[in-house]
């Protein structure tokens, strides 16, 4: 082609000699206009690929060679499917005569739907520049075999104008097939071979899932083998009672395979027992890791009837491994031999040990006792006490162990036998019961002394309100008197939170929406916790009535949250919550002594520091605190738990790090008969109840009154006291200082207009007092005064008396006006 251009130039360029001048513009003209054609065409034939220049890698006749004697098929086409290079090996797959007859591969295949799916998978992989990989079998015509045939597809290279063109190769795999077939069909076999087999067998992997379990073993088990893989069916499912630790805890044998025999009852998927011989094979990695198990079962259960022998061993296997008791047997040094499934369960982490010794279980302070009956044992001596143990790990802990002597040492290695019987749970309700007396006998013993101390109180907020009464606000000694009276203040407000927590306060309960009171105190909380603490309250929908004490309820909320206060001294969050729970879900919220029922639950959490696991069994006594001195009384908590109890209620608080939560269980009130009368009916009652009140109120400026009042009180400085306040506001007073002087006073002074009396006194108390009244005089008022709650002795009275009540400590205005309230009702 150069050649050819060359002289073509020459000959042109020679004309021009033999070309006259009138003619050589015209001629050069032509010439030009013939090579600018030519030079446009050969750029439209390079562009579209009709002319190319040959690379060096194109013309390498070793690349060519090792392609062409390539075992698989290959061609090299286009997007478009234009063929640019095909092997040998590739014509002899599609039966093509010569390279004239090459066909792109969707043309090859074209009309056979088993085909064409894949193809166009490929097809579609080589336009976007992917790999991809199909297998399809190819019906060959006249009877033969078929074939198959494995195709790739992938871009020619990663430059922009290799990525157009798409390389297809070709194999036959037809004979791989054919053995992956026979491999297959050959473990169907052996698979079916051992789903028929006269022995179950199962495989566990080490997460305790069940990977493999034949025919034979599900039909016992009446498992579906569907489940079987998938993660759903565990070792535990197959495996009755706690007999699955002890295919779990084998010693771990580092590089070996161990195998153990183990009598045990398989359990069937409707919960039936299925005695069973097995035969477990553990194969562990030099880490000490076990692998997937392998187990032979054998039923025992089978002909079980026509062997005593054979009964009686799975009678005695049963009893062995079903017992509650935790049964081993070790050695001299405490080595444990052999165990039941109840041992290998409440100790498997002593079984999992490499010593595999039972002292690992017991705490270190009680091995030695432990030790010397397991020495004993083995020296052959009987009736060796038992031991009680404290056992290591999370929690409190305990166990009785029983040692006895091995009778028969046929070996050498089984020492003694050791039955443990976990005490736990009679341990912890011991304790609940003998805390429960303990904070029963501080609340008597609190009681007592808040009686006691109200009567000295109630003397001398007496005597203050006398002195503040004589000296003006001028006065030197008005302040000093004024700081008596607070400091009294302070010490009454101590003296309630005990009776509060004595459950012997006074309560006023009423039916009430836990929702309006919480909102109500909302504001108070507030101000309570400071800006550094989020509140969030969020209440129960259609929360059910409660009968509590409206002010002592606010206490408990109040109380709960000055202590997560406290313990969020950098911030944090208190959440207050409100549900409703049935008596079907009370038993499981896992509040010990708390009956079915119908509750209503308030729970105060906070994100403070947390109660440390030693000190939140103490947190509800009296005068346990953790603040430092003189930031705490230790009295706030405890205050909380009496009022609840007092309501009814059940409280239990539950703590970790970052979190506290304290859970209320108010008990749901239901509407008696009374309750629910019609609205109309009480109107009349309701509006004389508001009026009388009224008039109480516009009358309560002036304290002054007259009549006759009986005084009965056994402290006579109190007595005294009173007397003479009541006798100051214009009142007769008649003193007594028990029961029986007030008879006496009211057969020799004749009838008085109210009798103004203590509960507790000698010879003759309050009721007692009142019954006799009654029988004299069935129209006597009178007021009843005491240190002790209404409720402690309203119990002794007839449901129906009428009678007030006045706690103390109280004030003078305050005993003043309830004698002139009593009077004018």
């Amino acid at each position: 082609m150069v050649l050819l251009v060359a002289v073509l130039l020459v000959g042109a360029a020679a004309g021009l000699v033999y070309i006259g001048r009138a003619y050589a513009d015209a001629y050069i003209l032509t010439l030009l206009a013939l090579l600018g054609t030519i030079g446009v065409f050969a750029l439209f034939a390079l562009a579209s690929g009709i002319v190319r220049f040959a690379g060096r890698d194109q013309g390498n006749p070793l690349l060519k060679a090792v392609v062409d004697s390539a075992f698989e098929g290959i061609v090299v086409t286009d997007q478009s499917g234009r063929v640019f290079y095909a092997n040998a090996v590739y014509l002899d797959l599609i039966g093509a005569a010569d390279t004239n007859d090459v066909r792109p591969i969707e043309r090859v295949f074209v009309g056979d739907p088993g085909v064409s799916e894949a193809i166009y998978r490929l097809l579609k992989a080589g336009r976007e520049g992917r790999r991809l990989q199909e297998e399809v079998r190819i019906p060959s015509p006249a009877g033969a075999p078929a074939r198959w045939l494995r195709m790739r597809v992938r871009p020619l290279g990663p430059g922009k104008r290799d990525a157009r063109m798409t390389v297809w190769s070709i194999a036959d795999v037809t004979r791989e097939r054919e053995r992956q077939e026979n491999v297959f069909q050959e473990l169907q076999h052996a698979i079916d071979y051992l789903d028929h087999a006269p022995a179950g067998f199962f495989s566990v992997d080490g997460d305790g899932d069940v990977v493999y379990l034949n025919a034979t073993l599900a039909t016992w088990l009446d498992q579906d083998l569907a489940e079987v893989g998938l993660g759903s069916l565990k070792l535990t499912d197959i495996v009755a009672g706690e007999g699955a630790a002890l295919l779990t805890t084998l010693p771990p044998a580092p590089g070996e395979v161990k195998t153990e025999v183990l009598d045990l009852d398989l359990r069937a998927r409707g919960g039936r027992p299925v005695p069973a011989r097995l035969f477990h094979k553990v194969a562990y990695g030099a880490d000490g890791r076990p692998g997937p198990s392998r187990t032979l079962v054998l039923n025992r259960a089978i002909d079980e009837g026509h062997d005593p022998q054979r009964a009686a061993e799975v009678r005695f296997m049963r009893f062995f491994q079903n017992t509650p008791m935790a049964i081993a047997t070790v050695d001299k040094a405490g080595r444990i031999v052999r165990s039941n499934a109840r041992f290998a369960s409440a100790f498997e982490a002593a079984l999992k040990g490499d010593l595999r010794s039972i002292l690992a279980v017991v705490n270190e302070r009680d091995r030695p006792a432990l030790e010397a009956a397991i020495r004993k044992a083995a020296e052959g001596q009987g009736e060796i006490a038992p031991v009680e143990a404290a056992l290591v790990g999370s929690g409190e802990r305990y166990a009785n162990f029983f040692v006895s002597a091995v009778e028969e040492k046929e070996r050498d290695s089984e020492a003694a036998i050791v039955y443990a019987l976990e005490t736990t749970a009679q341990r912890t309700l011991e304790n609940r019961i003998n805390q429960q007396q303990k904070m029963d006998s501080v609340g008597q013993l609190a009681g007592g002394i808040a009686h006691d101390f109200n009567n000295v109180l109630s003397a001398i907020m007496m005597a203050t309100d006398f002195l503040l009464n004589a000296h003006r606000p001028t006065d030197p000694s008005f302040k000093d008197i004024m700081s008596i009276k607070q400091n009294a203040n302070r010490a009454a407000a101590l003296v309630r939170q005990l009776l509060a927590f004595s459950r012997k306060q006074t309560l006023r309960p009423q039916v009430l929406d836990l929702r309006e009171v919480l909102s109500d105190i909302g504001m108070l909380l507030k101000r309570l916790i400071g800006e550094k603490v989020q509140l969030e309250v969020t209440p129960g929908r259609d929360l059910w009535p409660v009968k509590v004490d409206i002010s002592q309820f606010e206490q408990v909320i109040v109380n709960l949250a000055v202590n997560a206060r406290d313990a969020m001294p950098d911030g944090g969050k208190l959440s207050v919550r409100t549900a409703n729970v049935e008596a079907k879900d009370a038993g499981r919220l896992g509040a010990k002594g708390m009956p079915n029922g119908d509750y209503v639950m308030v729970e105060v959490s906070d994100t403070g520091t947390g109660i440390p696991p030693e000190i939140i069994e103490k947190i509800f006594e009296p005068f346990f605190t953790t603040k430092e001195v003189g930031k705490g009384t230790g009295l706030g908590l405890s205050t909380v738990y009496g009022i609840v109890k007092q309501t009814g209620g059940f409280i239990y608080a539950d703590s970790e790090p970052g979190r506290t939560s304290f859970r209320i269980f108010l008990p749901r009130h239901v509407p008696g008969a009374e309750e629910l009368a019609p609205p109309a009916a009480e109107a009349p009652a309701i509006a004389g109840a508001t009026a009388a009140v009224e008039s109480v109120k516009a009358a309560a400026a002036d304290l002054t009154g007259h009549g006759k009042i009986l005084l009965v009180e056994d402290e006579e400085g109190l007595r005294a006291l009173n007397a003479r306040g009541l006798a100051s506001r214009g009142y007769t007073v008649v003193e007594a200082s028990n029961g029986v002087e007030a008879i006496e006073a009211m057969e020799r002074e004749g009838p008085v207009d109210l009798v103004v009396s203590d509960v507790v006194m000698p010879e003759m108390d309050g009721p007692s007092l009142l019954k006799e009244l009654r029988r004299r005089d069935p129209k006597v008022k009178i007021i009843f005064v005491s240190g002790y709650a209404e409720e402690a002795f309203a119990k002794n009275l007839p449901s129906q008396e009428q009678y007030a009540f006045l706690a103390k400590p109280f004030t003078l205005k305050q005993l003043v006006a309830e004698v002139k309230q009593t009077l004018a009702g």
